[in-house]
């Protein structure tokens, strides 16, 4: 009758958010209800969890509720057990489960005791929580003016996987992630770390960090002081620039930590010049400084670096690489014939400032050079040795002489060679006419085929059916006046090298002898190319030369699409632009809109490009 009154007054107890599902007892036939409300929960930390128990069914008799538990299945109050203490008679409890290790999985069941026995809820388990890592900071070593070694131990992982360790540090007391820090792999056990950037004379503050998924645990703080370290300065840029003359300087933006008893600028001619070599004070302390060098050779490399000196030794900035200027003259060539034959240009006539030039080279600074256009049937000018005219001027002294009373120098039309000589003070005036020569050109050796000289463009200029083999610029039918190239790179040399031609076709040609001892030339071979033509944007379709329109010329089936045209099947030298009259180097590519057979010509005599584009 007793075992019966007790089936009627007990049901069950069930642990909640951990969900205690169904309840035994020790003794087989009680039964228990298998549900709980699904707002109750377990309360999991690192070293506790709290446990909901709920009586469904309450009677008297029980003498003891709570929650036992375990690391091993099936725990039973012979283990470890949190008794109940509040009041008896609510069907909820609560039970803090105190002292748990960290990141450890347990095994728990709400428990009830009466005179016939204990009954037990149904098997929950959970895990505790990790807890921040445990470590130790290195003491510091290879302590220097700007770095040191430091380092950490991670003794215990907490739990969990340590992602990220290190060591931060800074100037002030408990330096943490936020500052200064290193990044040394991951995982338990010793590691080193390097500070680096480190100021001299400087107390620094360093704790060793470690982070997993419960947070970021640092090591215990220790301090240690850098060595007093060089300074640090700059090297200003050289400016002024003259033939025996610069200026330059330098800017202390850091003492080391100690003091800066000297600066200034250390100069030779050559690299990383030293202050054990001539050297230029600029001073002490922090700050910038300017240095004046003096008494420089002309047309001479040198090298400046600018210098700090403090106690531990000398710092030097970045080495600065300059050249005096050579001693080379530049006169002016004033005239009546100035407006007229350089047209759309601001040049005037008899105003030094405003006309052509002649120059003289490194190698032959008493020899001056140049090229100068005369239009008017008749011209007169002088020689200027100033852009002004505050002299002094040069005129014809007869006989090829120079004289700085002479009148002024008569010449007829024509392009002329102008040479001028200061130490023998004479000059000659040539008129050339130029053209292209070699076994490339139509005359081969023999004589050049002319040239046609642009007013406009300042250039000599014409088209040419080349062979592949090789030429040279040639002047009056003599060979006292050629030009050729040594590295075939557009630029000229007096007596040069044969330039070679690799491909035979249609050549524009162009010579600009406009900038004196500079000068250059151009060899193309034209092509149209893009998705609307038959090698598409990967092979050109060559032009040839029309004589009669002079207009580079080809006839074609096109695509709708685009096109382009380009010189020497490469992209250095490209023309589009959506406006047909005026194309320009890398403009737009060239729309066809309609597919059929198209002639194109192409215009590169003038000074702007045209093409036109024609269905046929």
């Amino acid at each position: 009758m007793k075992r019966k009154t007790l089936y009627r007054i007990l049901s069950v107890l069930v642990t909640a958010a951990i969900f205690f599902a169904a309840c035994t007892k020790e003794k087989s036939d009680i039964r228990l209800i298998p549900t709980l409300a699904s707002t109750q929960t377990l309360n999991i930390k690192s070293d506790a969890a709290t446990v909901v128990g709920f009586v469904v069914a309450q009677g008297d008799g029980f003498s003891e509720k709570g929650v036992c538990y375990s690391t091993s299945p099936a725990p039973t109050t012979a283990t470890s057990k949190v008794a109940y203490t509040g009041q008896n008679n609510t069907a909820t409890f609560n039970v803090t489960l105190p002292g748990l290790a960290y990141a450890t999985k347990y095994f728990a069941r709400a428990y009830a005791i009466n005179a016939s026995g204990t009954i037990y809820g149904a098997e929950l388990n959970f895990t505790t929580l990790p807890v921040v890592p445990t470590m130790t900071t290195t003491a510091i070593t290879a302590i220097t003016g700007n770095a040191a070694t430091g380092g950490g131990n991670v003794t215990v992982t907490g739990g969990a996987e340590v992602t990220a360790r290190g060591i931060c540090f800074g100037l002030n007391h408990l330096p943490t992630v936020s500052d200064t820090k290193t990044s040394d792999s991951k995982g338990p056990g010793a590691f080193v770390s390097a500070l680096t950037a480190l100021k001299g004379n400087k107390t620094y503050y360093v704790r060793a960090y470690a982070i997993n998924s419960a947070g970021t645990a640092y090591g215990p703080e220790v301090s240690f002081t850098t060595l007093v370290d060089l300074p640090v300065v700059t090297t200003v840029d050289v400016t002024t620039i003259s033939k025996t003359g610069a200026a330059s300087g330098g800017n202390v933006t850091y003492d080391g930590g100690g003091t800066v008893t000297a600066r200034g600028l250390a100069w030779g001619t050559t690299a990383n010049p030293t202050i054990a070599g001539t050297k230029i004070d600029g001073g002490n302390g922090l700050g910038a400084f300017v240095s004046t060098l003096t008494a420089l050779q002309k047309f001479t490399t040198y090298h400046v670096r600018a210098y700090a000196t403090n106690s531990v030794g000398t710092a030097y900035g970045s080495d600065i690489q300059f050249t005096t200027l050579a001693d080379i003259q530049t006169w002016n060539i004033p005239g009546n014939y100035v407006g007229a034959s350089y047209p759309g240009t601001t040049m005037a006539d008899w105003s030094p400032d405003k006309s052509p030039q002649v120059i003289s080279t490194i190698a032959a600074p008493d020899k001056l050079e140049g090229y100068v256009y005369m239009a008017n049937a008749a011209n007169e000018w002088k020689f200027a040795t100033q852009p002004n005219w505050n002299g002094p001027n040069y005129g014809d002294g007869g006989a090829g002489k120079l004289d700085a009373n002479g009148g002024n120098i008569a010449s007829t039309a024509g392009y002329y060679k102008l040479n001028a000589n200061t130490t023998t003070m004479t000059f000659t005036a040539v008129k050339t006419a130029w053209g292209v020569i070699g076994d490339a050109t139509p005359l081969g050796w023999g004589d050049e085929t002319a040239l046609t000289y642009s007013p406009t463009q300042r250039i000599w200029q014409g088209v040419m059916h080349l062979t592949a083999a090789s030429i040279k610029f040639r002047a009056n039918h003599d060979w006292g006046l050629n030009y050729g190239s040594d590295k075939a790179d557009g630029k000229l040399g007096a007596g040069a090298a044969n330039i070679p031609v690799s491909l035979e076709s249609d050549y524009a040609i162009t010579l600009d002898l406009s900038h004196p001892n500079a000068y250059t030339y151009t060899a193309n071979r034209w092509g149209v190319i893009g998705d609307a033509t038959p090698g598409g944007w990967g092979t050109d379709t060559n032009m040839t030369w029309d004589a009669t329109n002079k207009v580079l010329k080809v006839t074609l089936n096109l695509t709708v699409g685009a096109i382009k045209f380009r010189a020497n099947d490469d992209w250095a030298v490209n023309l589009g632009g959506l406006n047909l009259s005026a194309l320009s180097n890398g403009g737009d590519n060239i729309p066809i809109a309609v597919a059929g057979n198209y002639t194109l010509t192409l215009d590169v005599l003038k000074a702007v490009p045209s093409c036109t584009v024609t269905k046929n």
